[in-house]
């Protein structure tokens, strides 16, 4: 059994990506820059926004944090969006989800210029994504063909199955893999909490994503011997022993499916630390596209 370190990985792309913008600092040329816009006080965004600005610092881009109180209204919101869409310092937007409930999530992605949409989560790069052209990949999706691609794991007429049909992971993650091109051109099938029972499904898989957000939902009986597995929940659970009182696991039974798998991604350290990696690399494939135009 293999495991599909997500932290080598990233962290190896994060020095690719160093060393590009190092070369675009000697030459005395514009680097790349990522705004993030983060409304109200929930932790877990709070974490990942400073989780992207220290990365973003380590690789050399420039970062901006905007931190707006939790009461600011749509209209408001809207126009920092397009302050930003205007400003060519910034070659990346990222408005981090959830929103409080009296902002339209929808109408804030729309409102972000596509060329700058990091995230992949505005309309016309989803509509890019499905038919198969250039575009903004959603960075947890991203990082699963990232993952797959370092580790040379044969995708071709594989049949993948996608537990999880959210607009985050679960649709794109299947659009990308029926893509007729290298890691991916697969056979897929999504389910979901619809079916009546997944294990007709799950345990066909050759290469098997579960991105449902239920702790340890895929157990060993749901998979077939040799299958990849790919994890992208991350869920806390209570623990006594733990110093937190909870740890974090995936919706994959771990320790009893590793047993069964080719190749698994740990949670954490597999599917979660590619994302902020892929949000970088975005990043600077935003830049290259805004500045050589």
């Amino acid at each position: 059994m293999t495991l599909l370190d997500g932290k080598k990985v990233s962290d190896e792309i994060k020095n690719e990506l160093k060393e590009l913008v190092g070369k675009l600092i000697s030459e005395g040329k514009k680097v790349p820059g990522l705004v993030t816009i983060l409304v109200g006080e929930n932790p877990a965004s709070q974490f990942y926004v400073n989780m992207k600005g220290k990365t973003c610092t380590e690789i050399g881009m420039i970062s901006k944090t905007e931190i707006l109180d939790s009461n600011i209204s749509e209209e408001e919101l809207l126009k920092l969006v397009n302050h930003y869409n205007t400003d060519n310092s910034f070659h990346g937007i990222l408005v981090q989800l959830p929103l409080p409930s009296h902002i339209n999530e929808e109408k804030v992605i729309d409102a972000i210029d596509p060329k700058k949409d990091v995230d992949g989560f505005h309309p016309v790069n989803v509509g890019n994504l499905v038919i198969g052209k250039d575009t903004f990949y959603p960075c947890t999706p991203y990082g699963i063909v990232e993952l797959l691609k370092r580790y040379k794991i044969d995708t071709k007429g594989k049949h993948v199955v996608v537990v999880g049909r959210s607009n985050i992971v679960g649709k794109p993650i299947a659009n990308m893999m029926l893509q007729k091109k290298e890691y991916a051109n697969s056979i897929v099938t999504i389910c979901h909490s619809a079916a009546r029972d997944l294990k007709p499904y799950t345990t066909s898989a050759d290469i098997l994503i579960a991105a449902i957000g239920r702790a340890n939902f895929i157990t060993a009986d749901m998979v077939k011997d040799g299958a990849v597995i790919i994890d992208v929940g991350i869920n806390r659970v209570e623990d006594s022993s733990a110093k937190k009182g909870y740890r974090v696991v995936g919706d994959v039974d771990f320790e009893n499916v590793a047993a069964k798998a080719s190749n698994i991604t740990p949670v954490p350290g597999g599917v979660g630390k590619m994302t902020i990696a892929m949000l970088m690399k975005n990043t600077y494939e935003a830049y290259l596209k805004l500045e050589q135009n």
